[in-house]
């Protein structure tokens, strides 16, 4: 409630108030139309742009769930390797005798591979740099195995390593089976360029020293 007026110049000023908040309703009211009237020439430029529309009548939408557990990654690489493993194909009725030297070491290599790397070999120049022990495996399980050592091992650039695969002692009639096998497995392989039976140090007649193309 406005003070009481004691005096014309009280009233002059209760006037001026008054004009003050009217002056101030009517700018605001004609920014508030502004306003309006710019969002309204805005919302024509969209309909313009785009023309006429047609609201969806399919209820079918996708549902995003994001709460959803992310599948486990697969090794996918683990599993190309195994698969390579299982689908080499080295043969069991393939003969190396033909292609071995007749020496009591057994030795064997590559075509324009010189003679002095089998040389080397037996005399355990190269340095091991790995090895597979086969002793006591079965026929098929060697294989594998021998094949999937071989593509790791190239793989990784290694040149020389160590297979072992006994004596046959423990063989029916004491016959070393699984010793020729990986003799005729190893010639097989490309990446074979050439072995010799190890020293008395490594292995003897109970393991190859395989030297692999780099």
């Amino acid at each position: 409630m406005p003070p009481s007026i004691k005096s014309f110049a009280d009233l002059q000023q209760v006037g001026k108030q008054l004009k003050e908040q009217e002056a101030r309703r009517q700018r605001e009211e004609a920014a508030r139309l502004a306003q309006e009237k710019q969002a309204a020439h805005e919302a024509n430029l969209f309909r313009n742009s785009v023309g006429e529309i047609t609201s969806l009548k399919s209820k079918n939408l996708a549902q995003h769930q994001p709460d959803l557990p992310k599948p486990e990654p697969k090794p996918f690489k683990q599993i190309e390797d195994e698969q390579a493993a299982l689908e080499e194909s080295l043969s069991d009725e393939f003969d190396a005798g033909t292609l071995l030297e007749s020496d009591e070491n057994l030795s064997f290599t590559r075509p324009g591979v010189g003679i002095d790397v089998a040389k080397k070999l037996r005399q355990g120049a190269w340095t091991i740099q790995a090895q597979l022990d086969l002793h006591g495996m079965r026929r098929d399980q060697a294989r594998e195995n021998l094949a999937d050592f071989l593509r790791k091992c190239n793989r990784s650039g290694l040149r020389c390593v160590r297979i072992i695969h006994g004596k046959g002692l423990g063989s029916v009639n004491k016959e070393p089976i699984l010793k020729n096998k990986v003799r005729n497995w190893l010639i097989q392989k490309e990446e074979v360029i050439a072995f010799s039976q190890a020293t008395a140090a490594d292995g003897g007649a109970g393991a190859l020293i395989v030297l692999l193309r780099s």
